[in-house]
């Protein structure tokens, strides 16, 4: 997702940023997880949502 808040539409929500705070909450949220269990999930597996949605048990 671009840093450029001018720049809107186009983003990828297939892929997880761990970059900014904001999109940790929210996928950790959409996920019905903690924001560490999100982040070693997207360590374990890579940025895809669904590769991580897999590994968080298809929650």
């Amino acid at each position: 997702m671009s840093d450029d808040k001018s720049q809107t539409g186009g983003q990828d929500r297939k892929r997880i940023s761990l970059t900014e705070d904001y999109e940790v909450r929210d996928w950790a949220a959409k996920f019905g997880v903690t924001e560490k269990a999100l982040r070693q999930a997207v360590e374990r597996v890579g940025d895809d949502a669904e590769a991580v949605r897999k590994e968080l048990g298809g929650q």
